[in-house]
């Protein structure tokens, strides 16, 4: 390398040409061509900084004005977004960079109250906004296409009524017309009337909060976070909203009809260290359950590799290609017609316990999925089924559709969401609920870590991915006029309805040890119809 020194004292290094070609973009036509690009070395205010250099004005680069537009390659399009639209196409800002971070606030808990009916804790209907967006398999495509296609839960005109009124924004802007078509990283907005389904109102009673772990014994029937048609009516938000408690880091989750100890890390420290004993099975869990038939006495261990048949909705069964599993079963007592067994899950396959014990036969005595009669006349023991997994969810659907879909909504929201850690560690002993409707729920609501009540989304790519943290709070019995379940009537579900006698009765660590009381169902002399 050649150095020289200029008339004004610079310094000036002589580099190859083709290693200034990496840096230079251009050079000012004023300035006196050299036999060799050059780089200009000064220090400002004791930091080195790298310029190119012109030996008229010494302008930096970023000082320069913009040269005029010209009619060549490098013409510079100006518009919207600094791009120049064509005739007739529409602007299409930038996705925005979501925060991993953001966490349920006040704001989210003043959305609406809860009311208690009947023994069953409800939620009052509020406006609320699903937004995503599109998805790839939709560019090219007319909305309508999408709503006909996707989102037949409401017909057409429904959302041809909701696009008139200004619900439906495509990139913020009120859509009016449903023939537009979409294109890549549109951003979609869906303001809907919205019901929650009602759960027990057992309050939920905390068991330990020592400022590193909370832990309470969580109700049958409640959610463990917001997912699908549930948001208020789940264990992070009655926190939040009754007991003023957020900035949660869920260490596990339970199935929405199971109960029992439920923990939570206070701070990111914690909840990366039981995050380590999870991914090292160094939690001893235990379990209650209520089975079918006369389960047999002795310590029973079954293998059986589990594999999911259906990720959308969350359905598993014994399958050679699933991944390794192992439960021990100990029966505690038997009352002549169904035994109350304990178990020990020591992997955390989605549902594992719930499997095992159909694919013994003895499937939990009122589990609405694993002990239908849609998996055969045996019912799935041995794994023996004689259907295809689409025949199989089929056959699931239409079993529970004739009871005013309580089943079958139920099945829905039992079902996995599809965040990063479900992805990445399925050392969890359940799933994350979905299901929905218009513009459904999965991603933000669903995805927080078991990491944090901070929900950790995905980036946005479907309508089923992300869910605005916006809602309108309206008074008690208001009706909406688009609003299709404000036409309905559904019966309450009954409180045997919303519980499913399987109990997460202990969690064991190296250094603690939190339980909680056994349900009445788990006594040695209960009988069913003795439970109402």
């Amino acid at each position: 390398m050649h150095v020289r020194v200029s008339a004004k004292g610079s310094l000036l290094f002589l580099v190859p040409r083709r290693l200034v070609r990496r840096h230079v973009v251009r050079f000012s036509s004023s300035a006196r061509p050299l036999t060799r690009p050059f780089i200009h070395l000064w220090s400002q205010r004791g930091n080195l900084t790298m310029e190119q250099s012109d030996t008229n004005t010494g302008k930096r680069k970023h000082d320069e004005p913009d040269p005029p537009e010209t009619a060549g390659r490098g013409k510079r399009r100006r518009g919207a977004g600094g791009k120049k639209l064509r005739p007739g196409e529409r602007y299409i800002p930038p996705p925005q960079k979501r925060n991993p971070g953001v966490s349920f606030s006040q704001d989210h808990f003043n959305e609406t109250s809860y009311y208690v009916e009947g023994g069953l804790r409800k939620v009052f209907p509020y406006y609320f906004d699903f937004k995503t967006y599109c998805k790839g398999r939709w560019v090219g495509k007319s909305l309508q296409e999408v709503f006909k296609s996707e989102f037949r839960s409401e017909s057409i005109e429904y959302y041809e009524r909701a696009a008139k009124e200004g619900r439906i924004r495509l990139n913020e802007t009120p859509v009016e017309d449903l023939s537009v078509v979409l294109r890549n990283n549109d951003h979609m907005r869906n303001t809907v009337h919205r019901h929650e389904p009602p759960v027990i109102g057992t309050p939920l009673k905390i068991l330990v909060d020592d400022g590193e772990v909370l832990v309470v014994d969580k109700p049958a029937s409640i959610p463990v976070h917001p997912c699908g048609r549930f948001r208020h009516n789940t264990v992070i938000f009655i926190l939040g909203k009754e007991h003023g408690i957020s900035e949660l880091h869920t260490v596990h989750r339970l199935d929405r009809l199971t109960s029992g100890v439920l923990l939570f890390a206070r701070t990111l420290e914690t909840s990366k260290k039981l995050d380590q004993m999870v991914r090292e099975r160094q939690l001893e869990k235990e379990y209650v359950c209520r089975v079918e038939g006369e389960f047999p006495e002795g310590k029973l261990i079954c293998e059986e590799p589990i594999l999911v048949v259906s990720f959308k909705i969350g359905l598993c069964r014994v399958d050679p290609k699933g991944k390794e599993c192992r439960t021990v079963f100990q029966r505690l007592s038997f009352n002549g017609k169904t035994s109350v067994v304990r178990c020990l899950p020591l992997t955390g396959r989605t549902h594992q316990i719930r499997v095992h014990l159909q694919y013994l036969g003895f499937p939990i005595l009122n589990d609405p999925i694993y002990g239908s009669h849609a998996w055969g006349p045996h019912r799935g023991k041995g794994g023996l089924i004689g259907k295809s997994d689409e025949e199989l969810l089929q056959a699931l659907v239409e079993e529970h559709r004739s009871q005013e879909d309580l089943h079958l909504l139920a099945f829905m929201d039992d079902c996995i969401g599809v965040t990063k850690e479900a992805a990445k560690v399925e050392e969890t002993d359940s799933e994350a609920d979905k299901s929905g409707k218009s513009f459904p729920a999965q991603a933000q609501d669903c995805s927080e870590k078991e990491n944090s009540n901070k929900a950790s989304p995905e980036e946005p790519q479907s309508l089923e991915s992300t869910v605005a943290s916006s809602a309108q709070k309206t008074s008690p019995g208001t009706q909406d006029h688009l609003c299709s379940e404000c036409k309905l009537v559904r019966p309450d579900p009954t409180k045997k309805e919303l519980i499913m006698y399987l109990h997460a009765l202990r969690y064991k660590g190296p250094d603690f040890e939190y339980s909680a009381e056994s349900p009445d169902w788990a006594k040695e002399d209960w009988v069913e119809t003795d439970f109402t």
